[in-house]
């Protein structure tokens, strides 16, 4: 019963929050402008859209192959402070709606890249991220990562972002984030409240099974 309920409170949560993405009209993007606007971010985020990890320091997201509505939805969330970032926030200042719908439509069209990081995970580790992404673990509340971000974790709509073969680092900075109440501009705080439950164990798990996952784009 007690699975029942957390199931059944995952769906509903998950409608109102597709839902609720739904009602915000989205600006049409033009990738060809796109692709200028973006000069800027190319120090950080690579001319393929790749990004970076540095172990130890701030990686940058893969952004190529990523939903034009989630990408533009971080930008406006970076400009309005609703997500907080001291190097993005100076550049999606500089953009305004129509840029950050070009941006978007740009990099959602680039073909997915490999992820780095979580190469020198052990295999118990690994065991562990695939467990929490593919099935979560109900004895502790967690979720599994696919339950949200789809099958295989490429990704649900404009909502929830494919995850599988995004840097280890990035995803450990964000489950660290949500875990701290500094990042929760996610529907209805689902990630804030799946991060709280899980230990430095499984995040470093999670984040470096998913980095070694594969996307082949379409």
């Amino acid at each position: 019963m007690t699975t029942m309920r957390i199931a059944s409170g995952l769906g509903l949560l998950l409608g109102l929050g597709l839902a609720g993405g739904q009602v915000q009209a989205q600006q049409q993007g033009d990738a060809e402008r796109g692709q200028q606007a973006a000069g800027t971010c190319v120090a950080c985020h690579q001319a393929d859209g790749s990004g970076m990890n540095v172990p130890g320091g701030e990686s940058w997201p893969r952004l190529a192959g990523l939903p034009a509505e989630y990408i533009a939805k971080q930008l406006h969330d970076f400009k309005e402070g609703r997500r907080q970032n001291a190097s993005m926030m100076p550049f999606a200042n500089m953009l305004d709606d129509q840029q950050i719908a070009d941006v978007a439509a740009y990099y959602s069209q680039m073909p997915v890249t490999d992820a780095q990081g979580g190469e020198e995970a052990g295999d118990e580790l690994l065991s562990r991220g695939e467990q929490l992404a593919l099935r979560g673990d109900w004895d502790q509340y967690i979720v599994s990562c696919k339950s949200c971000h789809g099958p295989g974790n490429e990704g649900a709509g404009g909502t929830f972002p494919g995850i599988a073969s995004q840097h280890a680092g990035y995803i450990e900075t964000q489950l660290r984030a949500w875990q701290a109440g500094e990042r929760s501009n996610d529907p209805q705080n689902l990630m804030g409240a799946i991060a709280a439950r899980m230990s430095d164990e499984d995040v470093r798990a999670v984040s470096s099974w998913l980095a070694n996952q594969s996307v082949v784009s379409e």
